[in-house]
C-alpha cells in the first residue's frame, strides 16, 4: 500500500538505514512526523548559534542543511526544510535574528531571505545525490557539500544582488564566509562519513 507519508522514506539514505520505514500508513506517517520536528528543531538550534554580521549572520545552518538533506533524502529532506521555513513564515522565532527581528512573512523580503530559499534548493540537490550514493564516499561527499554550499550562496547572492550592486553583495553575503564555509564543508563531509562508518560496522555485526 502507497501512501504520502510513506513516500517520503528513502531506505537508500543514511536515516532510511538507520530507521527504515516499515508498510504501515500510521507508522510512516508518525516517522516522518518525528524527522522532520527534529530537523527543524535542528536548524532552529543553529540558527541562533550565530556571529552577527551586518545584512547576513554567519551561523551552522548551512552545515546542517546539507546534513539534514543527505542524511534525510530528497523528500523527507525537502519537506523537512519547508516546514522550518513555514514556521518562520508563521511568525515563530525560528530564523537568526528572530528576535530582535520580526518573524513572519516580511523576514523573506530581507536580506537573508534569498538565503532561506538557498537552503530549501540545497536540500534537495543534497537528498538527490544521496539517493544516488555520492554520500559513501570521501571524495563525491566532499564534492556533494560544496556543490550543496554553491546552491545556497548562488541563491542568496542572486537575491541580495537584486536590492543592492553586485559588489556589494558579495562583499556582504560572500566574502565574509568564505573560510568559514570550508570548514563547514569539511566537517559536514567528515561527519557524514563518521556516520556511515558506525553504520556500516552496525549491519556487519548482525
Amino acid at each position: 500500500m502507497s501512501t504520502g507519508a510513506m513516500s517520503l522514506a528513502t531506505p537508500s539514505t543514511l536515516v532510511g538505514l538507520l530507521w527504515p520505514s516499515r508498510d504501515d500508513a500510521r507508522f510512516a506517517a508518525l516517522r516522518a512526523i518525528v524527522l522532520m520536528v527534529a530537523g527543524s528543531a535542528l536548524l532552529t538550534i543553529s540558527a541562533k548559534v550565530q556571529v552577527p554580521l551586518p545584512y547576513v549572520p554567519m551561523t551552522m545552518q548551512t552545515m546542517v542543511v546539507l546534513l539534514i538533506g543527505a542524511s534525510y533524502g530528497l523528500r523527507l529532506g525537502g519537506a523537512t526544510v519547508a516546514l522550518y521555513l513555514a514556521e518562520g513564515a508563521m511568525g515563530m522565532p525560528v530564523f537568526a535574528n528572530t528576535p530582535p527581528m520580526a518573524a513572519g512573512i516580511s523576514y523573506f523580503f530581507s536580506p537573508t531571505g534569498g538565503f532561506l530559499f538557498g537552503f530549501l534548493a540545497a536540500a534537495l540537490v543534497m537528498g538527490f545525490m544521496a539517493e544516488r550514493g555520492w554520500d559513501r564516499s570521501l571524495g563525491r561527499v566532499i564534492v556533494m557539500m560544496t556543490i550543496g554550499h554553491a546552491v545556497i550562496f548562488a541563491v542568496g547572492l542572486s537575491w541580495l544582488s537584486a536590492i543592492m550592486p553586485f559588489a556589494k553583495a558579495w562583499t556582504v553575503g560572500a566574502a565574509p564566509f568564505i573560510a568559514a564555509t570550508l570548514v563547514k564543508t569539511a566537517l559536514a563531509a567528515a561527519l557524514m562519513q563518521a556516520a556511515w562508518t558506525v553504520t556500516r560496522r552496525k549491519n556487519a555485526s548482525r
